[in-house]
C-alpha cells in the first residue's frame, strides 16, 4: 500500500490537469510557450503517474485494468474479472 500523501498528490495533480486542459491545449495551438510557462507545473500530464485503483502502487500497474499486477491476479483467483481464468494446460 503506497502512502496517503502519495496517492492523494497524484489526485489532486489528476484534478490540475482536467482543469488547465482546454487552456493548455488553446496555448500549444497558439504557440503561446510563455503562456505555457506561466500555468502551474502539476497542471502537465507528464507529471501524473499511473497507480492501482485500490492499493496506490505504481509499479506493475495494468493499464487496460487500472490496477496492479498483484491485485489483478488476486481478482483473477476469485473469480472478481469477467472473461479472465488461470490458465492450464
Amino acid at each position: 500500500m503506497a502512502k496517503l500523501s502519495i496517492v492523494v498528490r497524484n489526485q489532486k495533480r489528476e484534478k490540475m490537469v482536467a482543469k488547465y486542459a482546454a487552456k493548455r491545449k488553446a496555448l500549444k495551438d497558439a504557440g503561446d510557450y510563455a503562456g505555457l510557462d506561466k500555468l502551474p507545473k502539476n497542471a502537465s500530464p507528464v507529471r501524473l503517474r499511473n497507480r492501482c485503483e485500490l492499493t496506490g502502487r505504481p509499479r506493475g500497474y495494468m493499464r487496460k485494468f487500472g490496477i496492479c499486477r498483484i491485485q489483478f491476479r488476486d481478482m483473477a483467483h476469485d473469480g472478481k474479472i469477467p472473461g479472465i481464468k488461470k490458465a492450464s494446460w
